[in-house]
């Protein structure tokens, strides 16, 4: 379980940079609800990650939150906003996505 939800705070820390990068791209209300996403998804993705951090040691939590947060973002920004996939950015995210697993297969 305690991993299951560092997972879903790494996914709303992705959830929070898509926010803001939505914002960055709108103006008025639209800019503001985007805003209000991004403080939903930060207190939600912070509340799991102080939860998890009870039970998981805090470099390894962290370690993998930021990860899947760096993982997430690099494709929202592929995919939603059209940034470039040139290989080193995919071969680089790779490697973060092999040391993700490798710090969960040896954490207990």
């Amino acid at each position: 379980m305690k991993w299951i939800l560092l997972i879903i705070a790494g996914l709303f820390e992705v959830a929070f940079a898509t926010c803001l990068g939505k914002a960055k791209e709108t103006t008025g209300t639209t800019m503001w609800i985007w805003y209000g996403g991004f403080l939903v998804c930060l207190a939600i993705s912070m509340i799991l990650l102080v939860k998890v951090t009870k039970v998981l040691p805090i470099g390894t939590a962290y370690a993998v939150w930021t990860g899947i947060g760096a993982v997430g973002s690099v494709l929202v920004g592929i995919f939603v906003f059209k940034e470039p996939a040139t290989f080193w950015r995919v071969f680089f995210i790779s490697t973060l996505i092999i040391s993700i697993i490798g710090l969960k297969v040896v954490t207990k």
